[in-house]
């Protein structure tokens, strides 16, 4: 594989919809191409297809916008051996960069400098078997690590979890509800009831263009 090119899906300009930078304006790079297939996927669409660009050719359309913050997503960006040149790059040119992961694949040779953002699957996601726990050893307090909830039994599993691997030692973590699956107040008050030490979070994107690709 070219180690000096990534196949991307799209490259845009928007505001950022989830994590701790929620709301700032920011480039997000989507790879193409995914190992796995959660169940509540919302970019399946990147799964194949997108073009094959340079390192040089995508920070050239990243420094087009006048953001500062570039989120590396996918698919499953890390499938992509290119990916780590691309995100240690924009980092020496001063971006703020987050990557989002499925938490399926190794992230110890993500630059320190990057944000990583790790889901965890949850039974509902039907890919729980492919969270790698290996990668909690690798988590900064600048990371954040995720939980899409799609109903209660994904919730008390995931509450387990945190409280196995000590994860809010960690970092902060976000609890989000599977979109149109599970009612944002049910998660809400699952997470007051049990006075959980977790940010909880709506797709801002979604909110405001639903589904819409580039958004």
């Amino acid at each position: 594989m070219n180690k000096d090119s990534l196949r991307i899906n799209e490259l845009f300009y928007s505001l950022q919809g989830e994590t701790c930078t929620v709301g700032l304006p920011t480039v997000f790079i989507r790879l193409t191409g995914c190992p796995l297939r959660c169940t509540y996927c919302d970019s399946a669409y990147a799964f194949s297809g997108g073009d094959r660009l340079s390192l040089d050719q995508i920070i050239a359309q990243v420094q087009g916008y006048k953001a500062w913050h570039v989120t590396v997503s996918g698919g499953e960006p890390l499938a992509q051996p290119a990916v780590f040149e691309l995100m240690a790059r924009l980092c020496d040119l001063g971006y703020e960069v987050s990557v989002e992961t499925s938490g399926a694949l190794p992230v110890n040779n993500i630059d320190v400098r990057v944000m990583k953002v790790v889901d965890i699957k949850t039974p509902g996601s039907g890919e729980q078997q492919r969270n790698l726990y290996e990668n909690f050893k690798y988590i900064t307090a600048k990371d954040q690590i995720k939980f899409v909830i799609c109903h209660r039994e994904d919730y008390d599993w995931a509450v387990a979890c945190m409280s196995e691997y000590d994860l809010t030692s960690k970092c902060e973590v976000l609890f989000s509800p599977s979109y149109e699956e599970l009612k944002g107040v049910e998660l809400a008050d699952w997470i007051l009831t049990d006075q959980l030490n977790v940010r909880f979070q709506l797709q801002l994107h979604k909110i405001l263009w639903g589904d819409v690709p580039g958004k």
